[in-house]
């Protein structure tokens, strides 16, 4: 069983990965988690600014804050991914969340391909809040695409590096749909309580859309796939869930 860890300042269990994030979040007991997607990605900043005000306006602390969602320009070097996150987390440290080490807010990146945002934006954020209701999963996994994270360099352990063919899609694919399970199975979660799957990727993911994601019960209601490129180059597939009762769009 992978290992979870508490946040009780954010009302939050989460699991432990690299600095710039954890691998999912799941409501303590009495608390269930709120999505709010902006209509348009809002430039970082900005977005924080917004998420700050939204949050403190039902009274609830800023360590309530638990998943982003961020839309990219464009796929980072890894260098210039590491640069990004380092001042990614700075909003996070200032909140109480970020303690210099341990990041217990999950992530998704990911690059449009089409009408991508001039800078780095908030295109959705979760936060806890409190609940009478605890019999359903209340979770976000954070995006993850074909290669194991914290392990070394993405393009040291990039599942078929480069091989964007059917089959080389569908290794991918099968890897990030095992991360998502072993994602789901720390929070005791399976795909059948989720409310949501994302897909992230520019190349055709039909020819093992039914066999390998809809057989395997990831897309219970259904898949969204965002015509996005992951946030680090060379890699070629992404995807997220929740199981979220309460979102929003403003």
């Amino acid at each position: 069983m992978t290992t979870t860890l508490e946040f009780a300042a954010g009302s939050y269990r989460f699991i432990p990965g690299p600095f710039q994030y954890s691998g999912g979040v799941a409501a303590l007991r009495g608390y269930q988690i709120r999505r709010i997607r902006f209509r348009r990605p809002v430039p970082l900043v900005h977005g924080f600014e917004l998420a700050a005000e939204t949050i403190s306006n039902t009274g609830r602390p800023l360590t309530a804050f638990c998943a982003c969602e961020l839309r990219s320009p464009a796929p980072f070097t890894e260098q210039g991914f590491r640069a990004f996150n380092e001042v990614y987390v700075k909003t996070l440290s200032e909140w109480g969340i970020f303690n210099g080490t341990v990041n217990p807010v999950a992530r998704s990146n990911v690059c449009p391909a089409i009408n991508p945002p001039e800078a780095p934006s908030l295109h959705a954020f979760s936060y806890t809040i409190a609940s009478d209701s605890n019999s359903e999963p209340s979770l976000v996994i954070a995006g993850s695409g074909e290669a194991p994270e914290g392990q070394g360099s993405y393009q040291e352990r990039c599942v078929r590096r480069g091989d964007v063919s059917p089959e080389g899609l569908r290794e991918k694919a099968r890897f990030v749909l095992s991360e998502m399970e072993r994602r789901l199975g720390a929070f005791r979660a399976h795909w059948r309580d989720t409310t949501a799957t994302q897909v992230y990727t520019v190349h055709d993911l039909y020819p093992f859309l039914a066999d390998e994601i809809i057989n395997r019960g990831a897309a219970e209601g259904g898949l969204t796939w965002c015509f996005c490129r992951p946030p680090v180059v060379d890699l070629d597939f992404e995807m997220d869930c929740r199981a979220i009762s309460d979102e929003r769009v403003v």
